[in-house]
Formats: C-alpha cells, sequence, structure tokens
C-alpha cells in the first residue's frame, strides 16, 4: 500500500475515470488546475488513481479563452464509461452551452456519474436542470446570472462547493483546491499535501473560502456613493469611523445609508463594517504571528473577548483553536489594505477616499 493511502477510505472503483467537457471559450487555466493535480497523484502515489479524458460535443477542437485549441480526446456519442464529468466553461457561457451538452449531462446523471464544473461551467449544469437542490460555486462573473436564471440551485460566492455527487469550483486556481480536497478525501491528506507542495501551492483552501467579488460588479455604476463608504470602511478597519461620519463623508444621511445597505447589500452599516473587520482578523490569524492581542486592536475591537466573541459567533469557532487547528493551511483571499489605517479625522478619512476611490472595491462577506 502506498504511504499516501494509510487513512483514507477505500475506493470502489480505481482508477477513476474522470471526462472533462470543453465548452467553447473555456479558461484554459481552471482546466490545467483540475487535471494536473490528478496527474500529480498518480505521480507520487505510483499507482493509477486517475485516469482523465477531454470531450467536445463533436470532437472537433474547442477554443480556449486564450485563443489556444485543444484537441478532445472524444466527442460525447463515443465517450467512454466515466465515474464523474467535469464542465470546463469560460467566458460567454451562455452562447456555448446546446441541446447536445444538456441531453449528454442529463444521461450521465441518470447513469449515475457525479458531476461538476469549473468557472462558470456550473451554469450548463443548472441550465440542465442539474443543479436544483444543491449548493453551487460559480465564477464571480456568473453569480448574478445564475442566481436569476436558476433560483432552485444554491448558488454562492465559495471558491468551491461539495455537495453529495456536484463538485462545483469557480474559476482561476480554485479547482486545484476543489481537486486536492477529493484526493485528500480519497486517498488522504498526507498525498493532498504532497501534491500541494510539488507545484508549490501553499495554502490549500476549503469550502469556508470565498471569492472576492468585485463591488464595482455586484452593484453596477449607479452606486457611487456606496461604494465611497465601503472604501472607506475598508481603508479604516483599526478604528472604524462612525456611521454618522461616514454618512457626512458622502453627503448623505444617516438614514440614506441604512437604506442603502440594506436594499443592496442586505445588512445594514454596522453590520457589514463588523464583517469587513473579521474577515480581515481572520487573514491575519492565518498569515501571520501577530498574537490575538494585537490582532483584535488592529481589526478595531475594544477587547479581546469582545474580539473573541464575534469571531465565533460569525465563522463558528474561537479565533485560537482556528489558528491552532489550521495553522499554515487555508487562507482567504486577500482584501486591499492600506499602508496605514487611517484615523477618523474628516481630512485623514477624505484622503483615504482619494485614494482608495482608484482601488477595486470588494464585497465578499456572507451576510
Amino acid at each position: 500500500m502506498s504511504q499516501f493511502n494509510q487513512g483514507a477510505q477505500p475506493l470502489s472503483r480505481v482508477p477513476q475515470s474522470i471526462g472533462f467537457l470543453l465548452l467553447d471559450n473555456f479558461t484554459l487555466i481552471s482546466l490545467a488546475s483540475a487535471v494536473e493535480p490528478l496527474r500529480m497523484a498518480n505521480q507520487l502515489s505510483g499507482k493509477e488513481l486517475y485516469r482523465w479524458h477531454t470531450l467536445s460535443h463533436n470532437g472537433l477542437p474547442v477554443s480556449a479563452s486564450d485563443g489556444l485549441h485543444i484537441t478532445p480526446d472524444t466527442n460525447l456519442a463515443d465517450s467512454p464509461l466515466l465515474d464523474a464529468v467535469i464542465v470546463c466553461g469560460g467566458v460567454n457561457i451562455q452562447q456555448s452551452v446546446n441541446r447536445e451538452h444538456i441531453q449528454w449531462l442529463q444521461s450521465q446523471a441518470r447513469y449515475g456519474a457525479q458531476l461538476g464544473a469549473v468557472c462558470t461551467g456550473s451554469w450548463a449544469l443548472a441550465k440542465a436542470g442539474l443543479l436544483d437542490g444543491f449548493d453551487c460555486s460559480v465564477h464571480w462573473e456568473c453569480l448574478a446570472s445564475m442566481q436569476e436564471s436558476f433560483p432552485r440551485a444554491g448558488v454562492s460566492t465559495r471558491l468551491f462547493s461539495i455537495d453529495r455527487n456536484r463538485h462545483t469550483s469557480s474559476g482561476g486556481t480554485a479547482p486545484m483546491d476543489m481537486m486536492l480536497h477529493v484526493i485528500g478525501r480519497e486517498h488522504g491528506r498526507e498525498l493532498a499535501a504532497a501534491i500541494s507542495e510539488m507545484f508549490i501551492y501553499e495554502r490549500i483552501r476549503n469550502e469556508q473560502d470565498h471569492q472576492r467579488v468585485p463591488l464595482k460588479h455586484m452593484l453596477g455604476t449607479n452606486q457611487p456613493k456606496l461604494q465611497e463608504i465601503v472604501a472607506l470602511m475598508e481603508a479604516n478597519l483599526e478604528e472604524p469611523i462612525d456611521l454618522d461620519q461616514l454618512a457626512l463623508f458622502v453627503d448623505v444621511s444617516r438614514r440614506q445609508l441604512e437604506r442603502l445597505f440594506q436594499k443592496y447589500l442586505h445588512c445594514s452599516p454596522s453590520r457589514y463594517y463588523l464583517k469587513l473587520r473579521l474577515i480581515r482578523a481572520r487573514q491575519l490569524l492565518k498569515q501571520t504571528c501577530m498574537s490575538i492581542i494585537e490582532l483584535a486592536s488592529v481589526c478595531g475591537f475594544v477587547s479581546t473577548p469582545h474580539f473573541s466573541k464575534c469571531y465565533r459567533e460569525y465563522f463558528g469557532i474561537p479565533p485560537r483553536d482556528e489558528r491552532a487547528g489550521h495553522q499554515g493551511g487555508n487562507v482567504l483571499g486577500v482584501l486591499p489594505m492600506p499602508e496605514d489605517l487611517m484615523r477618523p479625522s474628516t481630512s485623514s478619512a477624505m484622503a483615504a477616499l482619494t485614494r482608495a476611490q482608484g482601488e477595486s472595491t470588494f464585497a465578499s462577506v456572507r451576510l
């Protein structure tokens, strides 16, 4: 038995056969992030744990979003028996999914194959009715349209979601986190960790980590005041600005401020501000050696007990247990941090606003 298989749950079928369905304009980085962990799992274990096949609906080359053409192994009609199917989406996903894709995916579901997707590929599964009642992830550019078009699917901002036999991931390198999680569950954490080391992938993120969704994408260009307020919040985490001052800085009333947050971010300004500070605290907790006391102060909490209470209520685990259980492990994406956290004076706050207006603003807060 390989040293990496010890403690893993036995598999009913080895090697597992995985099909990667390539849609037009799929993102190559997402495909590579999903395939390469499988290759390395075979290499490091000394066994063929996985084999994979690329497919297109007609077997002809498929163009990735970067212009490279990939010649698939086969077409849908001639596909081999598959244990799992992963749909690889990318740009213009709505135009890339056709009737043949839908029918084939539905047939794979009837045969009992596990179904998954990377980047925007979840759209295809949802279009086929295969994500109804399942939690799922998708690239943030497709998030709003999926939530609108497929209300029965539990679409979230998580990097990846594993719900029963549905494995879905957002784009970029997030598929690697998903595949490492699956490999670790099936063949042991040691193998997943070894794969991560081979790819110089320092931290394996988990299902609790979320995408950074640009606030401008969520709100469009119609809410500049709200974007300015959030930019000020992000620039002033150590000493939070009073909500009345925030309203004054962007020339709105306190009542207008409350209405903007409730309408577009579905929470109160104070709650949103608190969660920004908690997310920053979690990043520092996992990425630095700062003490809990220092973390509480840097993130604007008046006392360590208050910080620990808020952290536990939001993340479901005390900060000390988080650090003890995940040291060097999973980490959230880093929100923009200014060189020095500004004081809540009128002049410094306006300086922070001026600087922040040129930066991306994020709203990846679970509300």
